[in-house]
């Protein structure tokens, strides 16, 4: 990552502007009034800024948007970043603010002016953010690690601020790390143990193997990963800050490390991506790693399957009928629907084992999710409207998209097996909704649910607006805030 996680909070001090490095970034109003540090900046510049704000150009410029003026005269620094912020608080205009001072900042010391201005934690945090950069497999020498330095008037004030923003951008890289990492290098046991790790947080984590798996009952989750060479193994992660003996919020996630389709074998074009089929996981533990970080006030519990989905002579084959750990067979259509098979485990079992207030599932599902609402929103599918509203509101206030979608007794019968009690797959449409359908039944009558479909926004071949292309670690803020908002006493 090639910028710091935690910025440092500074006093303004004008009078070392003329000689700060790398850049320096002004935030200028639509009306154009420059604050001190900005006239400061002007003078040095001998006007120049005020000429830019005066220009077409700035005019043009939308709440959020930067432009640089390079190489300033009377400055050391190679260019002054001027950002169009008005000064009032909003919090999406002042992340993309943010997320502009992080996608141009990479490896260069950055000293931001923000002296008042009501949106410096946002600033803040979209810098950092934005600022990620994945290169642990490149040899060549990366950026190193550049300096976010805000200047503001009264720093004493940010101290919680910076822990904050720490949390959250640590969940969120950690996030990003594990789906942006290979799968030779990020195995089932591998995963496990970056996991384990967590527990120097505070965390309370325990992994199951294959035999514990399996006297459990655990047979869909297990019938998924029994082409591979890599164990199967289940992670379940605690973490209890909240009032004691207070049912836990649950969160499970799907964590295909690989998946090739198995025998239902996926064509080749693309499948380099299914590296991301763990993303469900991979945000759970960075809500984990956040929640630890920042000691939340809660009790939440995660738990996630590990599992790769490869073809082999044990390979579960199209055809075999697998009992569940609830005690439901499922016929198997399509083993390249195998993320619901292993969900639907863990799911039971979280129940079983905690009767949590409220479950969350996320997974890399449905490429029919994609085809539905591309690479904008999530789907979101629940048994509960008060869950899901109060999600749906953190989603929006963290700026992450996501879209309710529709279930219902139609849907669920065409998973209806000749066989079995139900098949993996309905066909093909409505493929997002069933298999929506085919987890809820699954959850208990009393659990409150909601069924996260990320295919579409874990990795994405571009950058979106806090993220470079690749990895995004969506979801970590979105529920974070949900715990806040919900879960916290």
């Amino acid at each position: 990552m090639t910028c710091p996680v935690s910025p440092e909070f500074v006093e303004i001090n004008i009078d070392t502007i003329a000689t700060a490095p790398g850049r320096v970034v002004v935030f200028v109003p639509a009306d154009g009034r420059l604050d001190k540090g900005a006239r400061r900046v002007n003078r040095l510049n001998k006007g120049g800024l005020a000429r830019f704000v005066a220009s077409e150009a700035f005019e043009k410029m939308k709440q959020g948007d930067a432009c640089d003026l390079a190489w300033p005269a009377g400055m050391v620094a190679e260019a002054i970043q001027v950002i169009r912020l008005d000064r009032t608080r909003n919090d999406a205009n002042a992340r993309k603010a943010g997320a502009a001072i992080g996608a141009a900042g990479a490896g260069k010391p950055v000293l931001v002016l923000a002296g008042s201005l009501r949106g410096t934690p946002d600033i803040a945090l979209g810098a950092s953010l934005r600022g990620y950069d994945f290169s642990d497999h490149k040899t060549a020498d990366s950026d190193a690690p550049g300096s976010l330095t805000i200047a503001v008037t009264r720093p004493e004030e940010f101290t919680d601020t910076a822990a904050q923003i720490a949390a959250l951008a640590e969940g969120v890289f950690f996030t990003r790390d594990l789906v942006n990492e290979p799968s030779n290098i990020l195995t089932t046991s591998e995963f496990a143990a970056r996991l384990e790790a967590l527990s120097s947080l505070g965390l309370k984590v325990k992994t199951l193997d294959e035999a514990e798996l399996e006297k459990l009952g655990m047979r869909t989750l297990l019938a998924v990963g029994q082409g591979s060479r890599s164990p199967s193994k289940v992670v379940i992660m605690e973490w209890m800050g909240g009032e004691k003996g207070a049912a836990p919020l649950a969160l499970v996630g799907k964590g295909v490390v690989f998946d090739t389709g198995g025998i239902s074998l996926k064509p080749p074009a693309g499948m380099e991506d299914m590296t991301m089929d763990m993303g469900g996981a991979g945000t759970v533990a960075g809500v984990m790693k956040t929640l630890a970080m920042r000691k939340a006030k809660a009790n939440v519990v995660a738990i996630v399957g590990l599992v790769e989905n490869m073809p082999d002579g044990q390979a579960t084959r199209p055809g075999d009928v697998v009992a569940s750990m609830k005690g439901d067979t499922v016929e198997i259509i399509n083993t390249d629907a195998e993320g619901r098979l292993v969900l639907c485990d863990i799911m039971w079992h979280v129940q079983q084992e905690y009767k949590p207030a409220g479950m969350i599932d996320l997974a890399t599902l449905t490429g029919a999710i994609i085809v539905g609402l591309g690479h904008e929103n999530a789907g979101v599918f629940s048994n509960n409207d008060a869950l899901c509203n109060g999600f749906l509101r953190a989603a929006e206030n963290e700026g992450e998209g996501a879209w309710r979608m529709p279930l219902g007794a139609a849907y669920d019968k065409m998973l209806d097996s000749r066989i079995a009690d139900m098949k993996n797959v309905g066909g093909r449409d409505a493929g997002s909704i069933t298999a929506a359908q085919f987890l809820q039944r699954f959850v208990k009558d009393d659990t409150p649910w909601i069924h996260l479909d990320i295919a579409g926004v874990a990795l994405t071949k571009g950058p979106t607006k806090l993220a470079p292309k690749g990895a995004t670690g969506w979801g970590v803020l979105a529920l974070n805030r949900l715990v806040s908002d919900r879960f916290e006493g």
